[in-house]
């Protein structure tokens, strides 16, 4: 039986204090909906004084893919202005700050360092404590629980908009603990609420959950996805395929040129715990190798409990590009390489460390933030 979990929103009357007769300005999209899959937006333009939205990656309405600008609009439902922190600037200016007196952040995110709506939220926070403007975060759940952390802890020099801070690949918060983490990291001067949410326990993931779930954006449609999102995100920074352009992505990784045959039974080799490995063909829609017919595996989370998605897109890695040297390249994106902003290091790229290597390096950094990250949970 699935655990009934009442989200931020769903307990929104709990911000009446901080919301009533003030101007809102609202960050959400189409993951801000209650039990009754009523939306945020008309839920803050029904109940107050609704001024401003802000629209993210993918924007307010869902109705952008991975990447594309988010333009400066008119939301036509509500009348309210929406402006883009996913354009021209991913920082409020002071036209957006003058817009709002306190601002709500109602989005799902999928527990991944590199999701850019953490970086949205806190851009956001930060902007907010300097102009004197309090934040309330409605939580929402972690879909990958809040137990496990995984993967590689950023090293600074590597910062960017899909990894600011020091966290792991897989870091076991929820929106609003890691806002409290934001808070603290950044020493914000800032009055922030969570509003949190109810029912919810640290070891539930989503599909141990009574509740309405959509996908945070177009490529991560489901559980399976942001599972294995945590370790095969990696592959955006290759010209290897990660599946989107598929009813899979993230799932799926290969190429025209890979050898499946030989990948799978090299991955499969491994013995990796709660890992299936299934050798796999698929043609993208769009994105890399789009029309294309690909080779390569389909990762299958068989026991997330044991699981580490992580370890198994490096070592899918690994293996891929130890495999076709000829072929495999790493990608660049304004100067520098992607996958180091997405590993949060340029060790594994350079070859300073294997896979195997550079997660024994990693393991005492994430023993350590484990530890950091006890002071912030709610739940």
């Amino acid at each position: 039986m699935r655990t009934r979990v009442y989200s931020g929103l769903d307990r929104l009357s709990r911000a009446d204090g901080a919301l009533r007769g003030r101007r809102v300005g609202l960050m959400t999209n189409p993951t801000g909906i209650d039990r009754a899959f009523r939306t945020a937006i008309g839920l803050l333009h029904e109940r107050y004084q609704l001024t401003a939205l802000f629209g993210c990656e993918h924007g307010i309405r869902g109705a952008l893919q991975a990447g594309d600008q988010v333009a400066a609009d008119m939301d036509e439902e509500t009348g309210v202005p929406v402006y883009s922190l996913y354009g021209d600037t991913l920082r409020m200016t002071d036209e957006m700050l003058g817009a709002f007196d306190v601002l709500v952040f109602d989005m799902q995110d999928v527990g991944a360092r590199f999701y850019t709506y953490l970086y949205s939220l806190s851009y956001a926070m930060e902007a907010c404590a300097k102009a004197g403007k309090p934040v309330v975060v409605l939580d929402r759940v972690n879909p990958l629980g809040g137990t496990l952390v995984q993967g590689t802890v950023l090293d600074e020099a590597f910062r960017s908009f899909v990894g600011e801070y020091p966290l792991p690949t897989r870091y076991g918060l929820t929106i609003g603990e890691y806002a409290l983490w934001v808070k603290d990291n950044l020493d914000l001067n800032l009055e922030l609420t969570v509003i949190p949410l109810e029912g919810w326990r640290r070891e539930l993931l989503l599909d141990d959950l009574d509740m309405p779930w959509v996908a945070p954006s177009p490529n991560c449609p489901t559980l399976a996805s942001a599972l294995c999102y945590v370790g095969t995100c990696v592959f955006e920074g290759t010209n290897l395929s990660e599946g989107r352009g598929t009813t899979t992505p993230f799932e799926l990784v290969g190429a025209p040129w890979a050898d499946a045959m030989r990948l799978e039974a090299d991955m499969r080799a491994l013995a990796l715990p709660g890992i299936g490995i299934r050798r796999a063909c698929f043609t993208p829609t769009f994105s890399k190798h789009a029309g294309a017919l690909c080779h390569g595996v389909q990762l299958h989370v068989t026991d997330r409990d044991a699981a580490d998605p992580f370890a198994a897109g490096l070592y899918l890695l690994d293996a891929l590009r130890n495999m076709h040297p000829d072929c495999f390249e790493w990608l660049q994106a304004d100067g520098a390489y992607h996958a180091d902003r997405i590993l949060g290091t340029d060790a594994y790229r350079t070859e300073k460390l294997d896979a195997r290597s550079l997660m024994a390096f990693h393991a005492p950094l994430l023993a350590a933030f484990e530890e950091e990250k006890r002071a912030y949970h709610l739940y």
